[in-house]
């Protein structure tokens, strides 16, 4: 009933939000669960006909599903964008969720590894094996620049310039921005590249791709994953750590190194600066966590 409707939404976003397939999945899937809320009760009603009553109706459905108060928030942020859309193409006359509130949420801190943590990672990963010098490239130029996994999955090598060691890096939306790379990454890097990379058959189609994986190709996300996955377990570290992990850990040893927060705002690609002030807020954390391991504290 909704499939058209659904199908310009995805559009919109591909062609004037410019997201990733990925993203534009995520915001489908909010959709859905509204779909599939309207189904569990036997309401079948076309896209125009929908109201507050049965928006509210679906959080009350969500919280009984045991969905936690900040996935709700993001269904609804998803949800919001959706007819706010329709509303702008005339599919609808009024926006249903212009009164709809979202559940409060305190401010989720993320989990940080210690430069020791990191350092210890890094040393752990065995450069003898074939694809030791790429894991550990991988590795650094996460935690050294800040990168997304999508970003660094992406990442060209004509997009990195060696003698000013910058990288450039394409964001959300596909906003451009210059970060700076440190030797010891850009070295990784080469090793890399004229090591296991050059004797590698390489797909045409990914020529200028940095990480490549075995057949040639460019590296997953999933593959990224793992590859982290095993260094932590390898370095003795007993913690979930991901590629956000990384750019977690990048921002917060900055604000604790005394950076200024717009240069961090600028390096992660945050559009608004409230999303990386988050890190002053765990960098008090961080530190207070560090005084308490001192012997005399």
């Amino acid at each position: 009933m909704w499939q058209d409707d659904i199908e310009f939404y995805q559009e919109y976003l591909r062609l004037q939000r410019g997201l990733s397939v990925n993203s534009i999945n995520a915001y489908t899937s909010d959709i859905h669960k509204l779909i599939e809320y309207l189904e569990s009760q036997q309401i079948e009603l076309p896209l125009s006909h929908v109201k507050l009553k049965h928006l509210r109706g679906m959080i009350e459905w969500l919280t009984e599903n045991g969905i936690s108060s900040r996935t709700q928030a993001r269904v609804i942020s998803g949800i919001k964008q959706f007819f706010k859309c329709m509303l702008l193409d005339e599919r609808i006359d009024e926006d249903p969720t212009s009164l709809l509130e979202s559940p409060k949420l305190g401010r989720k801190l993320p989990a940080v590894l210690s430069l020791e943590q990191i350092e210890s990672i890094l040393g752990n990963i065995d450069l003898s094996q074939r694809d030791g010098y790429r894991n550990r490239a991988i590795i650094g130029t996460l935690y050294s620049c800040g990168l997304r996994v999508s970003e660094l999955t992406d990442l060209l090598i004509s997009n990195i310039s060696f003698e000013n060691s910058y990288i450039r890096v394409f964001g959300k939306g596909r906003k451009e921005r210059l970060v700076p790379i440190n030797e010891r990454v850009l070295g990784d890097i080469k090793e890399y590249v004229y090591g296991w990379r050059a004797e590698q058959n390489i797909d045409p189609k990914a020529s200028d791709f940095l990480f490549l994986n075995k057949d040639g190709k460019p590296l997953s996300r999933v593959s990224v994953f793992n590859i982290i996955k095993k260094s932590v377990l390898d370095a003795g570290i007993d913690m979930v750590v991901s590629p956000h992990t990384l750019r977690h850990s990048f921002a917060t040893h900055l604000i604790a190194g005394g950076a200024n927060v717009r240069a961090v705002q600028e390096m992660l690609g945050h559009a608004s600066i409230m999303t990386t002030e988050i890190y002053t807020h765990l960098d008090q954390k961080y530190l207070s966590e560090s005084i308490k391991k001192h012997p005399r504290s």
